[in-house]
């Protein structure tokens, strides 16, 4: 239970959170499964709906990926108290199924707490995939009430994002340091190679001067041309601890016809939102990654 009392599924972070046990740097074998069945991944009740076995004690697979622990968002149809157990008929409006949660009933408290989640209401079940003849179930081994609405919208996308990491791969993040259109040649340069403005870090014009150069990825592409100019024509010279100075940017963004005064007012824009930053001084600038 301590994996789950840490995450937001509790009280804080989530599966997103600490390291997958699906990532490409965990071990083969059997270390893989141990991390796997201890692990906490958010689901969809129609993904669970899915889930198989190869036999009747095997694991349970998505996808030929492992379930340890799920956790699901869902409302309570139906509430069925046993003398051992309470079940939940949950629907999450993607399947149902029937979460059961067993009590300890010399604990009056858990008793009692339980008993009090209601029809109509929303709940977070916690547990592993169990099944008793053809008829599966959650096994819950924590069931809350549901308190902030945001949380269901939150956990339909979480589930969405760690399915696609399983299917895809880790998110990669966005940097037009390795972005091709920008880095696979160095055309000559129009100001000539003797230019101070080359000399300062002002080459490969190209990467700046195409607007569309970073393609529907961009992080960049929602801001007006001179500032995009600006930021890819920083990001596209050698790393320097100490940016690049202010007159090579506007000898090389001059030439495309923008003036000193527009250039400055697009950097002061650019510091004000938070895109780039001075350095060693006030002439000196490099990008917020």
């Amino acid at each position: 239970m301590s994996q789950y009392e840490s995450n937001h599924y509790g009280s804080g972070g989530g599966y997103l959170q600490g390291g997958s046990p699906f990532s490409q740097s965990g071990s083969p074998g059997g270390t893989k499964r141990t991390e796997a069945s201890n692990s906490l991944r958010p689901f969809t009740l129609s993904q669970l709906i899915k889930a198989t076995q190869a036999h009747t004690d095997a694991e349970w697979r998505i996808d030929d990926i492992e379930i340890g622990q799920a956790t699901v968002v869902g409302q309570v149809v139906s509430v069925q108290k046993q003398t051992t157990n309470f079940v939940y008929m949950v629907d999450d409006g993607t399947g149902k199924m029937e979460a059961r949660h067993w009590v300890d009933n010399s604990n009056e408290d858990e008793s009692t707490k339980f008993g009090e989640i209601a029809e109509g209401r929303y709940v977070r079940v916690t547990g592993g995939i169990k099944s008793f003849g053809k008829k599966r179930y959650l096994n819950a081994t924590h069931i809350r009430e549901i308190q902030d609405p945001h949380e269901i919208y939150f956990h339909i996308l979480e589930a969405i994002t760690v399915n696609l990491i399983m299917e895809r791969g880790p998110v990669q993040l966005l940097s037009l340091y390795n972005n091709p259109l920008l880095t696979t040649s160095k055309p000559s340069n129009p100001l000539g190679s003797n230019n101070r403005a080359n000399e300062d870090g002002a080459g490969n014009l190209s990467a700046y001067s195409a607007q569309n150069a970073g393609g529907p990825n961009d992080q960049y592409s929602h801001l007006p041309p001179l500032q995009r100019n600006i930021i890819r024509f920083i990001l596209n010279q050698p790393p320097r601890e100490e940016g690049i100075h202010v007159a090579a940017i506007a000898k090389a963004i001059g030439a495309s016809g923008d003036d000193a005064h527009k250039i400055s007012a697009a950097l002061d824009k650019l510091m004000d939102d938070g895109h780039v930053f001075t350095t060693i001084d006030d002439s000196h600038f490099n990008v917020s990654l």
